[in-house]
């Protein structure tokens, strides 16, 4: 009951303004405009309604003013741990493929290159070539060049100085040999010429 006058007090004291500035006016049109009481108490009763519903409306757009600036105030002083969750981005773990995956041109299985030379998991066809033509290559070497995915003449023509870099660094206790007996040299001379016309010219040593 006490919330509802609270409430309605405001329209109560803008109609009672209203009210007297329709006495105002009424006596103002008598005594000023030297109206009749009929016209001034009609232009009394237009000025006391004027001013009610201004005020009366006045007043009732306030609270919802204040409510909303409430509202305001209260967002922006909000603690910093209210506010919405940031969504973090996905973590997914790196894609790596399985050297089983992986094939040449030929459709030969070859080892998933990061770093060094392409390297095969088996020879092509099932058949390695003689690598032990090199000079320079043992029996031992060969093994190891088997055992790192080298079987063929063409990987080794194929090698640029960063794969020889690779290979080298791999050579267990044969490092340097690769440079040092030319076994790209020697393998391009294989794969450009053939077997024959190396054999010929590795007795000079002509490559």
């Amino acid at each position: 009951m006490a919330e509802r006058e609270m409430k309605n007090a405001p329209d109560a004291a803008a109609w009672v303004m209203a009210a007297g500035a329709g006495l105002v006016a009424f006596g103002a049109t008598i005594v000023i405009g030297k109206f009749d009481l009929t016209p001034a108490a009609f232009i009394a009763c237009l000025v006391a309604l004027v001013v009610g519903v201004v005020l009366t409306i006045g007043w009732s757009e306030r609270p919802a003013a204040q409510a909303v600036a409430k509202a305001e105030a209260e967002e922006a002083s909000a603690p910093a741990s209210t506010a919405a969750p940031v969504a973090q981005p996905l973590r997914t773990a790196p894609v790596t493929t399985p050297v089983a995956d992986v094939a040449d041109d030929r459709g030969e299985k070859v080892a998933a290159k990061g770093d060094g030379p392409e390297r095969l998991t088996a020879p092509r066809n099932g058949k390695a070539d003689n690598l032990k033509e090199i000079e320079g290559i043992g029996p031992a070497l060969e093994k190891l060049c088997n055992e790192l995915g080298f079987w063929h003449f063409d990987q080794i023509a194929s090698w640029s100085d960063a794969d020889v870099a690779w290979v080298d660094a791999n050579m267990r206790n044969f490092k340097g040999r690769i440079v040092r007996d030319k076994w790209v040299a020697q393998a391009r001379l294989i794969v450009g010429e053939g077997l024959e016309a190396f054999r010929v010219r590795a007795k000079t040593n002509d490559y």
